[in-house]
């Protein structure tokens, strides 16, 4: 679809409307369901963005959002989403919100920093979410230059808006202190964590 769409308007035109809708329907189709069930027809941020969400990990680059990581984006030939594991990445005040969060992608070896899981979610209907109205509530800012790798827009920090639980870090399996996310304005997620070594039982 993508290529596709690149070189070809009236393509892009029908892919936008309608392809990458049927993509992550077929995708995730009880998620998509459920990101639907408030009445809305579209999803925030648009169907390609989530589309894209589904199947690519981000990685991250040098001076980007993680510092000095620097580990390439790559497709993902299959991820769980999951809402019950969504709502350990909320504080006890939010976690009426919808989270949808994917098992981490793993990225072993990264010499000093470990073994690196990225993860990716989106929130439904965040627009009205309890999280964006704490967000403002605190004053969080935008990051100054990184936008979303899924549909460009803006990104909060939650770790600078202390609205980190411990729970997220038990979740993934990583260590406490060893954990970052960001949400854009679409409710799009990114985060990065160190993952604590298995043992030989695992």
């Amino acid at each position: 679809i993508a290529t596709l769409s690149c070189a070809c308007k009236w393509f892009d035109d029908l892919a936008k409307r309608v392809l990458w809708k049927e993509f992550c329907r077929t995708r995730a189709p009880k998620m998509m369901l459920d990101l639907q069930s408030s009445g809305s027809h579209s999803v925030d941020g648009n169907w390609r963005a989530l589309g894209k969400l589904l199947i690519f990990c981000s990685g991250c680059k040098k001076g980007g959002l993680f510092n000095n990581i620097q580990i390439p984006g790559h497709f993902v030939y299959r991820t769980r989403f999951s809402r019950t594991s969504g709502k350990s990445f909320l504080m006890p005040q939010c976690r009426t919100d919808i989270l949808y969060v994917s098992d981490p992608c793993e990225h072993l070896d990264q010499g000093e920093e470990g073994d690196i899981g990225f993860f990716r979610g989106v929130f439904k209907s965040f627009s009205m979410s309890k999280v964006r109205k704490m967000l403002i509530k605190r004053g969080a800012e935008l990051h100054p230059t990184e936008v979303c790798p899924y549909c460009k827009a803006k990104l909060w920090s939650m770790l600078q808006a202390k609205m980190i639980p411990q729970s997220a870090s038990c979740r993934l399996g990583a260590y406490e202190d060893c954990i970052d996310y960001y949400v854009c304005l679409n409710g799009h997620m990114l985060g990065i964590c160190t993952l604590l070594p298995l043992s030989d039982s695992e």
